[in-house]
This record gives C-alpha cells, sequence and structure tokens, in this order.
C-alpha cells in the first residue's frame, strides 16, 4: 500500500485532517493501527484543551416507543456544529444506545459504537475533528408499561433531533382518541410553559428558596409594615409555585382553564399524569 493509499485509508478510519494522519504514519513507521492510536492520544490532547470552554448550543435526541422512551442532550459551542452531518450522525447512534442504557451515563460512556470504539472515544475523537467542545448533558429514560409516553419536538434539525424535547407519562385505562389528543396536546402544553414539576409541593426546595430571596430583595425597601410585607410574600412565593406546576397552570389551549380542569373534564378515559421531562437547548 502507497503512502497515500495509507493517509487515505487513515483519514477516513479516523476523521482527522491529511497533516496529522501524514505525521502519525511516520511516527509509526507506516503501521496504520499504531498511527491510529497516536491520532487517538493527540485527541485526547486536543479535547481536554477545549473543555474550559462554554457549551451553550447542541441539540437534543429522542429515541424509544410509547412505553419506554429516553431523551438525551449533546451540547457544543456554536449552532454551526450542531446541524453537522458528522455532529448529528453522533448524536443519532448515541441517542440510541442511551436508550438502550436507559440513560445510565457510566454504561452509555463504555458502550461501543458502530465503529467498535466507545461512545466516550468517540466522542474525544469528535472534539479533535470538529475543533469544538462537546459533552453529554441531561439524559432521562421513562418507562410506562401500564399506559402511554407522549412527545413533541421543536425546532427539528433532522428526524429525531431537535432543539427542544418533551416527553410526558400518561396512564389511562382507556387509550382512546381522546387519550392520544389529550397527550399530544399535553407535551406541546410542556413545550410551552416550562413547569417545573407536576405539583406544587414537589418543586426543587432549592428553586423555591432562591424565588423567596428575590421576592425579599424586591420587598425590602418598599416601606410597607412587616405583617404586610410578609402577606405579599407569601402571595407572590404561591403564585410563583401555582405557574409553575404542572396542573395548576392554565392549559395552553384553552387559557381561562387550568389542566387539572381539563383533567377533570376527561373523567371517563380516567387518566393521569405520571412524569414528564423537558429539555431545551440553552436554558
Amino acid at each position: 500500500m502507497s503512502d497515500i493509499e495509507k493517509v487515505k485509508n487513515l483519514r477516513q478510519s479516523t476523521g482527522a485532517g491529511f497533516k496529522d494522519c501524514n505525521q502519525a504514519l511516520k511516527e509509526s513507521n507506516g503501521n496504520l493501527e499504531k498511527a491510529a492510536e497516536i491520532l487517538r492520544v493527540k485527541g485526547i490532547a486536543k479535547a481536554s484543551k477545549k473543555m474550559s470552554r462554554d457549551a451553550n448550543e447542541g441539540v437534543v435526541a429522542i429515541s424509544g416507543d410509547k412505553s419506554k422512551t429516553s431523551i438525551i442532550e449533546i451540547k457544543c459551542e456554536t449552532d454551526f456544529v450542531a446541524k453537522n452531518e458528522n455532529f448529528l450522525n453522533f448524536v443519532k447512534e448515541v441517542s440510541e444506545i442511551n436508550h438502550i442504557c436507559s440513560s445510565d451515563i457510566d454504561k452509555l460512556k463504555v458502550s461501543k459504537m458502530k465503529n467498535e470504539i466507545t461512545v466516550e472515544n468517540n466522542l474525544v475523537s469528535l472534539i479533535a475533528k470538529i475543533g469544538e467542545k462537546i459533552t453529554i448533558g441531561k439524559t432521562k429514560t421513562i418507562n410506562n408499561s401500564n399506559g402511554q409516553n407522549f412527545i413533541y419536538q421543536h425546532s427539528v434539525i433532522k428526524d429525531n433531533v431537535s432543539k427542544l424535547g418533551v416527553i410526558v407519562c400518561i396512564v389511562s385505562k382507556n387509550l382512546n382518541d381522546e387519550v392520544n389528543t389529550f397527550g399530544k396536546q399535553l407535551s406541546m402544553h410542556i413545550a410551552a410553559s416550562n413547569p417545573l414539576a407536576l405539583n406544587s409541593n414537589e418543586i426543587d426546595e432549592e428553586i423555591v428558596l432562591k424565588e423567596q430571596k428575590l421576592i425579599s430583595e424586591e420587598l425590602k425597601n418598599s416601606g410597607k409594615p412587616n405583617d404586610i410585607v410578609e402577606k405579599i410574600s407569601v402571595g407572590k412565593i404561591n403564585k410563583f409555585k401555582e405557574e409553575n406546576s404542572l396542573m395548576s397552570q392554565d392549559w395552553v389551549m384553552e387559557p381561562k382553564k387550568k389542566v387539572i380542569e381539563i383533567l377533570d373534564n376527561l373523567k371517563n378515559s380516567k387518566i393521569e399524569i405520571i412524569d414528564f421531562i423537558r429539555i431545551k437547548i440553552g436554558e
């Protein structure tokens, strides 16, 4: 095999540039396998330098079916890379592996991809090739053997890859058209309204305390008596919880009604919302 053919083969197998491949072959005395190892080590060095940078762009991918559905966020630095074909192919394959691993990140990282290299090592190679920080962000798998999961994706880039993804888990004894319509609308509602929890008492305590602190700062110099300030503070925090809890939010399709009221009107279908997740790039 000629030197040019070796460089070509090495470029195809590693995705590295001509100069890097040529140099690696010189260092390995023409041995393709050793040259690939050299490039991987160099890739790790290049990747580690990039990991201190910010990665605020990226995509969300959803895989699975109606009874088991998984979502994964993969972040990068620029929107340009988020639309790169190599990046998208990596995301789509990793999304499927994530689904098999039920969103266990440790298992995901050591799982092998189609090229027989682990997700973690392929990620390092991709960082070296593209030249940007790339990280695996939030992941979640929702299992639902008693009902159905509904998904919604907004700003779709390609197939199951988008900028915003929602999975909502619904249990019902009657999986009829009414349930299907509600499930689809609910996933869209979650995308638009961004609830923090299903019920107000399930909102993360840290988030509530942070909001209370902001309200206190706002009222500190109001000049009102302490007892009045306390009442206003309680009212504001209760409103915050109501607006950020799925069940008490205004229904997007009919804003004069709450989500819980819509559920009450679907008594014949006996629908129960069990769980949901919403991931949006940049939030």
